[in-house]
């Protein structure tokens, strides 16, 4: 049965889960490939139908579990991707993506991102985003690790053409894109999708999320992923190998965090009062 989950708009009006599927070390052995691809599908069956990997995850090891995963259930998938910087050439984006689609057994990315700002000039990578687009193999594309300055650049680089998302570490913990590009993201209409969600783990555990967990019946993970759940245009993507675990993340968007816990959140981990360099692990 599929939960009722919050849900994000993207420019041109589709809708996506504000809490979807992440996949960075999938596919690197640590587990089988069916157990991950698995826990992806109780995800989709959640209703968690926004898949984030990377051409980077394992070496396109995440790609192929999630091929895997969405095999005879494409159409119920938003499928997000990324493109190395390295790669992002014209010719190279191009190459990436269908490189990319070979893996995932698909014809078609719903979102492909840039993953982060490398030396090929932005114009020729909108470029090659535009031409995979025209050619129906990517839906829209985006970028990812993308400050507020970054963003206005490639506002003015792709006009009349606009980035879909901007993927950025964003939990708890690292919250400085509070300052100026969180806001500024939402006044543009652009969501964000938020990478790291539970810190890598770190925050699982922190005494004040245990506390606040503990009135809502609930774990330290799902109350930071709750947390996310509360900023308007935010895609909060945890990564679970583990069908229990993404039960237990699904169950985040059921809690309801009152004044009185987003203040014990600010005073645990304080908003940002002045401009911080972007975060990136």
């Amino acid at each position: 049965m599929k939960a009722e989950l919050p849900a994000v708009t993207f420019p041109g009006g589709r809708q996506v889960p504000a809490l979807g599927l992440g996949t960075w070390h999938m596919g690197e052995g640590d587990a089988s490939m069916a157990e991950e691809a698995n826990s992806l599908r109780t995800g989709i069956d959640l209703g968690m139908t926004l898949i984030d990997t990377a051409e980077m995850y394992a070496d396109g090891g995440a790609e192929t579990v999630v091929g895997e995963a969405i095999r005879g259930q494409r159409d119920a998938v938003y499928l997000v991707s990324k493109v190395l910087p390295y790669n992002a050439s014209r010719s190279g984006t191009i190459a990436a993506c269908e490189a990319s689609l070979k893996r995932l057994g698909t014809d078609h990315i719903d979102l492909y991102l840039l993953h982060w700002r490398g030396s090929h000039p932005l114009a020729e990578t909108v470029d090659a985003f535009e031409t995979l687009k025209a050619q129906g193999k990517i839906g829209a594309w985006g970028v990812s690790n993308f400050d507020q300055d970054d963003m206005v650049e490639l506002l003015d680089v792709a006009e009349p053409a606009r980035p879909l998302a901007n993927q950025v570490l964003y939990n708890l913990a690292r919250r400085g894109i509070e300052y100026d590009l969180l806001r500024w993201s939402q006044v543009q209409g652009v969501p964000i999708m938020a990478y790291s969600p539970l810190d890598e783990g770190r925050l699982v555990g922190h005494p004040v999320l245990n506390e606040i967990g503990r009135i809502h019946k609930a774990s330290s993970a799902q109350i930071a992923l709750a947390f996310l759940l509360t900023r308007p245009g935010v895609i909060a993507i945890p990564k679970s190998g583990s069908p229990d675990r993404v039960r237990e993340n699904v169950r985040a968007a059921e809690i309801r965090l009152t004044s009185e816990d987003l203040r014990l959140l600010d005073e645990a981990f304080p908003p940002p009062t002045r401009k911080r360099p972007l975060e990136m692990i």
